[in-house]
């Protein structure tokens, strides 16, 4: 197939072309369509009306014999007009007839259907009851009772959907929830004491009254409060750069104690939720052993961590995973 080669704005010019010639395309080929139809059309309405004045006529031919009049004939060839649109009509009247027996025997199959299903709902003992009943006359009231009775009562609906037993049940569902919520805020809000040692190569003890529900930063930038006055290189630091390490694990700034309480999350070297004062462990007993105590977390500068992580204890530490199980007690 050969291109057009040449200028761009040519080459636009003609896909215009092209496509304006496709659309007077579909445009003629919906025209024709169109004209079809309606030539269609006319042709069925021309053979009814001829097929009609063709049956007069021949009728016509057969009850004419001889030389009439042409009053007479006219008379006659009205009078079979009239005939043959009686007997159209009649016949069109008999098809209505035909299609609303039709309806009507619908309707009464699908009422009869109904009935049938709508007796399944009832017991066999309700079904005897009619029948003995049927054999004895009762009162108009008794029966038209009888035939208003609802659905069996026996049988269980408890999986059908039932707006008011949701409804009740979304109104306990919210109340639970709201006295949860409750009992979460008043959680938060309690003050717990936190020992904590700060790290510099040795450790320097200190506490700190803080918020169950507060930050590890906001906890150490209390820390931070009390401890610039006592150490000249914290006087510049920021909470940025410090670290906190609890049972061997650095914990991230954006989490909070209560998550830790709540989680029972465990450390390697003991559980992440006290926060009391207690030796260490490893340096009282034998640290190969599992005590159900736990140890001062530390605080340190990230610089300090940064030049000694090679040398223990900060060789130990390692970032807090909450997706890391910690269950058996390490002391490597």
């Amino acid at each position: 197939m050969a291109q057009y080669k040449g200028t761009m704005r040519e080459a636009g010019r003609a896909m215009h072309l092209i496509r304006k010639r496709e659309k007077q395309k579909e445009q003629m080929a919906v025209l024709k369509q169109r004209i079809a139809e309606e030539t269609v059309v006319k042709s069925k309405v021309d053979k009814k009306f001829s097929a009609h004045y063709d049956a007069v006529e021949a009728k016509l031919k057969s009850s004419t014999v001889g030389l009439v009049t042409l009053n007479d004939m006219k008379a006659k060839q009205e009078a079979l007009l009239r005939e043959r649109e009686r007997q159209l009509a009649q016949r069109e009247q008999l098809e209505a007839r035909r299609l609303q027996l039709e309806a009507l025997r619908e309707r009464e199959r699908r009422r009869e259907q109904k009935r049938q299903i709508s007796s399944l709902s009832f017991t066999l003992d309700e079904g005897d009851e009619g029948a003995e009943g049927s054999e004895q006359p009762q009162p108009a009231g008794m029966s038209k009772r009888r035939k208003n009775l609802g659905k069996n009562p026996d049988v269980d609906t408890s999986f059908l959907p039932d707006r008011h037993r949701e409804e009740e049940e979304n109104r306990l569902r919210e109340e639970l929830r709201q006295e949860w919520e409750a009992k979460r805020e008043h959680a938060k809000r309690e003050e717990m004491e936190v020992t904590f040692s700060y790290w510099d190569g040795s450790g320097h003890r200190r506490t700190v009254r803080i918020h169950k529900g507060g930050t590890v930063q906001q906890f150490l930038k209390k820390a931070l409060q009390g401890l610039r006055k006592d150490f000249r290189e914290l006087r510049a630091a920021g909470v940025e750069q410090l670290m906190y390490i609890k049972e061997d694990l650095i914990l991230p700034h954006y989490h909070t104690f209560y998550d830790f309480i709540v989680s029972k999350a465990r450390g390697k070297s003991g559980p992440l939720f006290n926060f009391d004062v207690h030796d260490d462990v490893r340096l009282l007993s034998d640290a190969t052993v599992e005590k159900d105590e736990s140890h001062a977390g530390k605080v340190v500068l990230r610089s300090w961590y940064e030049k000694n992580k090679h040398i223990f204890p900060a060789s130990r530490w390692e970032p807090y995973d909450p997706e890391k199980k910690w269950d058996k007690y390490t002391i490597r």
